[in-house]
């Protein structure tokens, strides 16, 4: 939690976001008395820094090595890992979207299932050969799924595994459901430290978690060593996977297969044996992707709320990461 002193109501804002533009007008609209102004990531400037009170963006502009004058800053990601690893003023207001990642990133966890349970990628082979290849194909009804994370996102892609008829548990740093829709998706939901007990139960395990310094490694070697076969769909962050470790759990059947959309380094260096490996599915970071709207009408919440003297609801923890 930041320091600052409430009620602050910036009145110059600088947006440095993806689609900036974008951003920038949709916010002009919405609120005219704002001073807002509007530049692409890479070209910020240090006076563009010393003139805002506000920030909406992603990550810190690359040849910025202070925030100047910017005393609260809006995170157009779920995640704030960005800011925070790079050293973030405590007393700075860091909020964060409020947009819902979770039905974006439960169609990308689907996606996948169905790929590798439906054998697709071998069938796709067999086409191109001009191979008649039939095969056994089970369903995707009646496996185990293991959600690491029940938060909003977890609890979207438990409702959707849920409905296929997958049996869903989960595990979050409390193991205690949030809510009664929560309890209806997950067959049950036990603390973190459970995970090396759970992992070889699991034909999915999917990581839904944030970079913290409590979620950093936590899916080791050791852990990865537990499994049976799953097929490990990551949509978090990269920084909780061993990551070196992945081509020995896929060669040693600890795991079936990888579904990947984050990596400790991104891009992913072209050297990573990931690349290469037909049991390994790569995306460029985009299961979920923050809109226009979403970037801006969290902003524009956020200070309505901060207007009224009070604490966004997305308020983020320093000290947390979330």
């Amino acid at each position: 939690m930041s320091s600052l002193t409430l009620p602050y109501t910036p009145h110059r804002v600088l947006v440095g976001a993806s689609a900036h533009e974008e951003v920038a007008a949709w916010i002009r609209t919405r609120r005219p008395d704002l001073d807002v102004r509007n530049r692409a990531h890479t070209e910020i400037t240090a006076d563009d820094l010393h003139w805002a009170e506000a920030y909406v963006g992603f990550r810190r502009p690359p040849d910025a090595t202070t925030m100047g004058s910017v005393r609260w800053i809006h995170s157009t990601g779920a995640g704030v890992d960005a800011w925070l690893s790079a050293g973030l003023d405590p007393h700075i207001l860091l909020t964060r979207s409020s947009e819902s990642f979770g039905p974006m990133i439960a169609e990308w966890v689907v996606a996948r299932v169905f790929a590798v349970q439906l054998q697709l990628l071998e069938l796709a082979r067999a086409q191109r050969a001009h191979q008649w290849a039939p095969r056994d194909v089970p369903r995707v009804a009646g496996t185990r799924a293991l959600m690491v994370g029940t938060g909003d996102i977890g609890t979207s892609v438990a409702t959707s595994l849920h409905a296929l008829g997958c049996h869903v548990t989960g595990v979050s740093r409390s193991g205690i459901a949030r809510d009664d829709h929560t309890s209806s998706v997950f067959r049950a939901i036990h603390p973190v430290r459970a995970l090396p007990e759970l992992v070889g139960d699991a034909d999915w395990i999917v990581l839904t978690i944030p970079d913290t310094p409590a979620s950093r490694g936590l899916i080791s070697r050791s852990v990865l060593a537990r499994c049976r076969g799953a097929l490990l769909l990551n949509a978090g962050r990269g920084s909780v996977i061993e990551e070196s470790a992945l081509p020995e759990a896929l060669d040693q059947g600890w795991l079936r297969g990888a579904a990947l959309d984050v990596f400790a380094e991104e891009p992913l260096p072209t050297a990573s044996p990931l690349w290469d490996d037909p049991r390994v599915l790569v995306s460029p970071h985009i299961s979920g992707r923050t809109t226009v709207q979403g970037a801006a009408s969290g902003f524009v919440a956020c200070l309505d709320e901060l207007e009224t003297g009070s604490w966004p609801v997305w308020v983020v923890n320093h000290s947390k990461g979330y």
